[in-house]
């Protein structure tokens, strides 16, 4: 990290540190969400000289922001709908994504678009393409992917030899860029730290303070302890994506925005049920299917239906399993099973609700709002706009301060980890020798740690034992999971096995083979002892055998009533309605 600022690191010394100075002192913003607006919200202000602190009742990123299809992308279904604006946004993020503020999380990636009609369709689907090329140039920045190209079928089977020779006429390939969500989150609120936020996960807002009509400040229940203190703030931020409404109920009314929830469920397969070198992307009759890659895996996704029942642990029925596997194999030669399936993964979307019945209508835009003096709401949006969000929310924060704030600086902000990527991954063999790691090892490390990977490394040089990959999750070193509780603010084990690595989705077992060994490699640095490593081992085996019923289940009602039968680990409470 650069000389002269904060460490970037959220252990648990950090968190408690963080707590004490939020209740102590009145600070000019609190925000509460832990997802990637709140998170986006807290580096915006915290870079224009703001005192900020962001409180969150889970995990980071333990909402929509970790379950996610995992895609930096401007929304090619969207030039279709001629938002050509909204595309355009996004894309130029993208760009500032790919090439200045996080070179080492988001990368370029392939995709394949099977071309099912003669002569229309590849004139149509090529001018699409080709302006969400041209759109994709930004200020100051090249576009970050190579352009797109049409294929004949022969050639796009020699990419994607899965593909079913039948089912489509031609093809054409275009470039857009991915991420590991959580991941991004986690490193955003890192950045954060770095310049001063404070940061706290399982910090549950119970209550708004106010003053008149003024909301000067929220109540906070600190869910590890169960003690509850006041954290006062000029500015109180609401980004809380599909838990808005609720929130805007604690201050007293239902407020200006209205967000309707989107479910949309992802299968994770292994790499070898799908032989092709891109992803593909094909049309539906709502809206699109993604086959992405993803390390040794394919992520397929996604569906689009409302979800009115728990916003917490959405959960994915049989029928919403079998629609993906029904879509995706209308093209594939070799169908997937259910049997194929290593992981499934439910999230939802926070659309700003319209006069439209189906979700799959409702705007991806977002809207800020000061429905009362001292609280900005923010809600819409989509994960690759994060940054856009933020920088609208803060300048509101700035018109409510009635104070001289400087500008949003964020797209010349490079997040921890990016600075000197670069050259780390030009010196990966030198890396990989100096260490006693294979290459691959260091690329893995520095695909997820970027410049920050010597702070891993270090954890190898004290304790070589902590080289070795955990038995049953060999994608991942042991110095990780002691590095996610030591730096990444991970204070349980479902933290570290579904969002500070993927080892949920990525295994047949979805982590329940390692969670004694993670657990414990967890206990030091959380100073658990073995009640609670027993605990945190039969919470998360409890979670996984819920989600697994779950996913047998036909219906939304049934798969909701399996899934919330599992225990909590850190339950939230029930707050008070004023």
């Amino acid at each position: 990290m650069t000389a002269g600022r904060g460490e970037a690191r959220l252990g648990p010394a950090e968190r408690t540190a963080a707590l004490a100075r939020m209740s102590a002192e009145e600070l000019d913003v609190v925000v509460v969400g832990g997802g990637v607006v709140g998170a986006g919200v807290a580096l915006d202000a915290a870079t224009r000289g703001l005192d900020v602190g962001v409180v969150e009742a889970r995990d980071f990123a333990s909402g929509t922001s970790s379950r996610s299809s995992k895609l930096i992308h401007g929304g090619l279904r969207y030039l279709e709908q001629l938002n050509f604006e909204l595309v355009r946004e996004a894309l130029q993020e993208r760009s500032l994504l790919l090439q200045r503020i996080a070179p080492h999380l988001v990368r370029p990636v392939p995709f394949l678009f099977p071309l099912t009609h003669f002569a229309w369709e590849r004139p149509y689907v090529g001018a699409g393409v080709a302006l969400y090329d041209t759109l994709g140039f930004a200020s100051g920045l090249t576009r970050g992917v190579p352009g797109h190209r049409h294929l004949s079928r022969s050639r796009a089977l020699r990419l994607a030899p899965a593909l079913r020779k039948s089912a489509f006429t031609g093809a054409v390939q275009y470039w857009d860029a991915q991420v590991d969500d959580a991941r991004y989150v986690m490193t955003l609120l890192r950045t954060a730290a770095s310049y001063g936020a404070h940061v706290a996960p399982r910090a549950q807002v119970v209550g708004f303070l106010r003053e008149g009509e003024r909301v000067t400040g929220v109540r906070v229940c600190d869910l590890e302890s169960g003690d509850e203190f006041e954290i006062r703030a000029q500015q109180v931020v609401n980004a809380t994506g599909v838990w808005t409404d609720d929130i805007q109920e604690l201050v007293g009314g239902r407020g200006q925005i209205h967000v309707r929830a989107s479910k949309g469920i992802h299968l994770v397969v292994p790499r070898d049920r799908i032989h092709s070198y891109t992803g593909i992307i094909l049309r539906t009759e709502k809206s699109v299917l993604f086959v992405i890659p993803w390390g040794r895996h394919w992520i397929v996704g996604t569906t689009d239906t409302e979800w009115t029942l728990d916003k917490s642990h959405p959960a994915a029925s049989r029928a919403d399993i079998d629609y993906l596997l029904d879509h995706v194999n209308e093209v594939l030669s070799v169908p997937l099973t259910r049997d194929d399936v290593e992981g499934v993964y439910a999230g939802l979307r926070p659309l700003l609700s319209g006069e439209s019945d189906e979700t799959s209508k409702l705007s991806r835009e977002h809207v800020v709002a000061h429905p009362v003096p001292g609280l900005v709401m923010i809600a819409g949006g989509k994960y690759t706009t994060y940054r856009v969000m933020a920088k609208d929310a803060v300048d509101a924060v700035a018109h409510g301060l009635d104070q001289r704030v400087p500008s949003s600086c964020t797209d010349r902000i490079p997040l921890a980890g990016a600075e000197g990527y670069q050259a780390l991954w030009n010196s990966r063999h030198r890396i990989a020798h100096d260490s006693g790691l294979h290459v691959a090892r260091i690329e893995h490390l520095l695909q997820r740690y970027g410049s920050l990977i010597d702070e891993v490394l270090e954890l190898i040089r004290e304790d070589r034992t902590l080289a070795r990959p955990l038995n049953g999750a060999d994608d991942y070193l042991r110095a990780e999971i002691v590095y996610a509780a030591t730096h990444e603010g991970a204070r349980h084990l479902n933290d570290v096995l579904t969002r500070r690595t993927r080892i949920s989705i990525e295994t047949f077992h979805r982590g329940q083979a390692v969670a004694q060994e993670a657990a414990e490699l967890m206990a030091g640095p959380l100073g658990w002892d073995t009640e609670q490593v027993k605990a945190e081992v039969e919470y998360y085996t409890k979670r996984v055998e819920a989600e697994r019923l779950s996913q047998e289940q036909d219906t939304d009602q049934e798969a909701d009533a399996i899934r919330l039968g599992a225990p909590e680990i850190v339950p939230v409470v029930t707050p008070e309605r004023p």
